[in-house]
């Protein structure tokens, strides 16, 4: 008799964490179907052996329904941090699980990862975002099936568009000035938060548990723009702005192209980003230091072979 490799339906796999899970996941011998609007945003992926990326909407629920029927397990990674273009907070993050959750029951599929995030709260979160977040939370506990619901703080990496941004601020400008400059986060590195993924999918005791994500430091957000500058070879000044002058520096990068900043963001940073406890001991796992890894590509001279990058992605 062969034995068939279990099977995982992934929403949000073309995306910065998705790409660290799906790789891992295909290194393990799973079988995953990551559903993608855009076939060629997921070409990373394409070569990854046992990994069938399919081109869809992923709020139809036929498709969703479709995707499912052979799946053992479900992730959804989807999550947006602007409301632009179409996407809100309430559809990615509510509206979402809700049609996750009713595919997952029609076709039997009874484990589902969540992500969220750090300070998600329905009632009491200081943003939409946060609101919106915790919403999608309620949505999983009451679905009624074996869910684990995760929560990282901010999450960096190669790809990420957190302190590659900032880096790329401090190439442009001579001196940076910055709203909720004293806001503190606790970053974790993108491949633990995929190892935790897969780990829970291999663990029935992280089955109805949540679990709060974070690095080894806490960072004000002033302490983690410099040191996106001084790696990159360009330190710059940062200037704290106080909360009016904040305000409408949020307005004024919401109403540019790209939207670095918006006044939901500004409203996230209200309320510290850090975790208030030590890291879950289920995942068996020393969180990576920015500092260990983050120069490998922040660095001026930061080039790196593929093949090594392959491994980071897949942790092998």
């Amino acid at each position: 008799m062969i034995d068939i490799p279990p099977s995982v339906l992934v929403l949000g796999g073309s995306g910065f964490v998705g790409r660290y899970l799906v790789a891992r996941l295909a290194a393990r011998g799973y079988r995953v179907t990551v559903l993608t609007r855009r076939r060629a945003a997921a070409r990373h992926l394409i070569l990854l052996p046992t990994v069938d990326v399919v081109e869809g909407d992923p709020y139809d629920p036929e498709t969703l329904a479709r995707l499912a029927v052979p799946a053992d397990a479900a992730i959804n990674l989807v999550g947006i941090l602007n409301e632009r273009g179409g996407a809100t907070f309430q559809r990615a993050h509510v509206e979402l699980p809700k049609l996750l959750v009713a595919a997952c029951k029609a076709a039997g599929v009874k484990r589902l990862l969540h992500m969220s995030a750090l300070g998600a709260d329905a009632a009491g979160g200081t943003s939409r975002y946060q609101r919106s977040k915790g919403e999608g939370e309620a949505v999983v506990r009451a679905s009624g099936l074996e869910y684990t619901i995760f929560r990282p703080s901010i999450v960096f990496g190669r790809e990420d568009r957190f302190l590659n941004l900032f880096a790329k601020l401090s190439r442009m400008f001579p001196v940076l000035a910055l709203g909720a400059s004293e806001a503190k986060f606790q970053p974790i590195y993108v491949g633990d938060v995929a190892h935790c993924f897969a780990h829970a999918l291999d663990d029935d005791a992280t089955i109805g548990a949540e679990y709060n994500l974070c690095g080894p430091k806490v960072y004000t957000l002033r302490e983690l723009v410099r040191y996106a500058g001084d790696t990159s070879g360009h330190p710059r000044p940062v200037i704290g702005l106080g909360p009016a002058a904040a305000k409408l520096q949020a307005l004024a990068l919401e109403i540019l192209p790209g939207s670095l900043m918006t006044r939901d963001n500004l409203a996230s940073m209200m309320r510290d980003n850090v975790c208030d406890a030590s890291f879950p001991s289920v995942f068996q796992l020393e969180t990576t230091a920015l500092e260990a890894v983050a120069p490998s590509w922040l660095g001026p001279d930061a080039l790196k072979p593929q093949y090594n990058v392959y491994r980071e992605h897949s942790g092998r």
